[in-house]
């Protein structure tokens, strides 16, 4: 791959796949293993939902787990469970395989799938399948069929997560600007659920979503992500950011028809706005999780009364 790159140069993101970042771009696995810590750091354990510790948990499926931050906490603070982490990016597959391995977790492992293809795993080989932050890589088409194949390869009483986020609420114009921009470079890829291309909507139709493809007993729990000054993510949210917009921004220029200039100097107006004294901004989250349906002899997993 690398030497691709040197012979060919970077190809823009949305010819490399479906996910609309460079995976394997460094900056992208260092954001994505911080955001996991901010992430479980907010919500306040991996597992919010449940309160039986994963106790009849043996196996568990991470899916789009880019370099596998959240399947090595799991697997770190379960040693009991096993933990299989897909991705369609070889290079960041190998990387999460390193992790584990230098790490001395032998109850994780990395392998390179695409989950918007028929999952290679039998029927009912998991307890707990977790996917978060699919947005960035589905067009609005794949959801039902990947949400079929997710019930699929979870035994009957089994459950399946899901993390998705919404656009940020915040004080600067320019931010805003930067996220009106994101939206509809994302409803125009045809990524959204939004009616107009001025939201994400993923959030909305979660619950709909699971529903429709047989998963019962679903519950929520939202969260949001104080990045304000003052507040305790705002160290965090403002790294986040930094390289997020960055490594988005061919994507939003190409697809948002934006100039790469102004897009540029919109950037570098929020950068410096994120360190204002009277600077707000919150992010919003939202977990929701489901029940495969058991058969009459099952049982069912110990999750939280319903949302």
């Amino acid at each position: 791959m690398a030497n691709e790159r040197l012979r060919y140069g970077p190809r823009p993101c949305w010819e490399r796949g479906t996910y609309v970042i460079e995976a394997d771009d460094a900056a992208e696995l260092a954001r994505a293993m911080q955001l996991e810590q901010l992430m479980t750091r907010q919500m306040g354990s991996l597992f919010p939902e449940r309160d039986d510790e994963l106790k009849d948990v043996q196996t568990v499926l991470d899916i789009a787990c880019g370099p596998g931050a959240w399947a090595l906490s799991v697997a770190y603070a379960y040693p009991h469970v096993t933990v299989i982490g897909i991705d369609n990016s070889p290079s960041v597959v190998e990387y999460a395989q390193a992790l584990a391995q230098s790490r001395g977790l032998r109850n994780v492992e990395f392998v390179v799938m695409d989950a918007l293809q028929p999952l290679d795993f039998p029927d009912d080989a998991f307890d707990l399948v977790n996917a978060r932050f699919l947005m960035a890589m589905m067009p609005v088409s794949a959801w039902l069929p990947l949400l079929r194949e997710c019930r699929r390869v979870t035994r009957p009483g089994g459950s399946l997560r899901l993390m998705e986020s919404e656009l940020c609420l915040t004080t600067s114009p320019a931010f805003e600007q930067l996220s009106a921009w994101l939206a509809r470079a994302f409803w125009r890829k045809g990524y959204t659920f939004s009616p107009d291309g001025r939201t994400l909507g993923i959030t909305a139709v979660l619950g709909r979503l699971l529903r429709s493809t047989g998963w019962r007993d679903v519950g929520y729990r939202p969260f949001v992500i104080d990045f304000s000054t003052g507040a305790s993510a705002q160290t965090s949210g403002y790294q986040h950011f930094m390289v997020f917009w960055k490594l988005v921004q061919d994507f939003v220029c190409a697809w948002a028809e934006v100039p790469t200039e102004t897009f540029e100097r919109c950037y570098q107006q929020a950068m410096a706005e994120l360190l204002l004294d009277e600077f707000r901004g919150l992010w919003f989250h939202l977990l929701a999780w489901a029940v495969n349906p058991a058969d009459p002899g099952g049982e069912r997993p110990a999750l939280l009364a319903d949302r």
